[in-house]
């Protein structure tokens, strides 16, 4: 099936509470959002430099898998999304955190929020599903509601990258195989490259402090401040906390075995043997959880879990 607008697409997606946490990073239950949306809050408070009093900007909040972690490290947190079944979701969750707000999108604007309005802005999973246009209006509006020494954190699928280009071949045959006659969905999986990525932030006026690209996905960490003395501070900063903003190259390696699983590949044992096999980790902790929280909710595909439980 089809989809003619973002908010057509993740609203159907939306349509129950499992669907919507499932949509936003193929978590299998509320325990394992709960865990992955933990480390990308961890990773965003590193790379926006966080220190509890900041208005903070997530674009594309979906259930509120980040900003439920994130929040409380927060001045303010605002969650804004296309979909309004995601928000209802992220409402819930959020549910008693008292420093938090919601706007629903309705085009590829930010037109409720006033200019210089927010202190640091993420978006994570969401620039990945945009046509390149919309990608580049979002960023011009983040640059627009960020204070003059506002700080962005935003990613994307790298082509450039072994297991990104991987990643795009899939989406390739998934299309090869499609019905031709329908437009591709909306929403589908899109791809940059570093260079054409940062192009786009600086075309919409920020200027570049940090990026990672050795991994499947381009991790970008941009300023508005003109001031160089302000830009080359930070970039200290970032320096010094790169190990916990970057993706190590276990994550992409075991992000590549997922991928193989997903894709039907291999079998979810055969990576839960390679896990296994592997020297105690954050990240191999876990990927652990969500494979076997997934094959626990794919029991018809793969067959009974070789561990009772998860």
């Amino acid at each position: 099936m089809a989809f003619d607008s973002y908010s057509h697409f993740w609203d159907q997606q939306a349509s129950t509470t499992d669907g919507a946490i499932a949509a936003v990073d193929g978590s299998a239950n509320e325990s394992i959002v709960q865990l992955t949306g933990q480390w990308s809050a961890n990773l965003v408070r590193a790379a926006l430099t966080l220190k509890g009093s900041e208005r903070v900007l997530e674009l594309g909040c979906g259930v509120g898998r980040i900003g439920r972690e994130l929040a409380p490290y927060c001045g303010y947190w605002q969650g804004v999304d296309i979909s309004h079944n995601m928000l209802k979701v992220a409402q819930a969750r959020l549910a008693g955190q008292t420093n938090t707000g919601f706007c629903q999108l309705h085009r590829t604007s930010l037109e409720m929020l006033e200019n210089e309005s927010f202190d640091r802005a993420y978006s994570i999973a969401v620039f990945c599903h945009l046509d390149k246009e919309d990608l580049f209006l979002y960023l011009k509006e983040l640059y627009r509601v960020l204070n003059p020494h506002g700080l962005i954190y935003v990613e994307t699928w790298n082509l450039a990258h072994p297991v990104g280009w991987k990643r795009w071949e899939l989406e390739v045959n998934h299309w090869a195989r499609s019905d031709h006659r329908q437009r591709k969905d909306v929403a589908r999986n899109q791809f940059c490259t570093p260079d054409e990525f940062n192009l786009y932030l600086q075309g919409a006026g920020f200027k570049t402090l940090a990026c990672y690209t050795d991994s499947p996905w381009i991790q970008a960490i941009a300023t508005k401040s003109a001031l160089e003395s302000e830009q080359e501070s930070i970039k200290i900063v970032l320096r010094a906390k790169e190990h916990k903003i970057a993706y190590s190259p276990l994550f992409s390696t075991l992000f590549d075995r997922l991928l193989d699983v997903v894709s039907g590949l291999t079998h979810p044992k055969e990576y839960l043997a390679f896990l296994d096999a592997q020297e105690a980790s954050e990240e191999n902790s876990m990927y652990r959880r969500y494979l076997l929280a997934l094959w626990s909710s794919k029991e018809d595909l793969w067959g009974a879990t070789v561990i009772n439980g998860v």
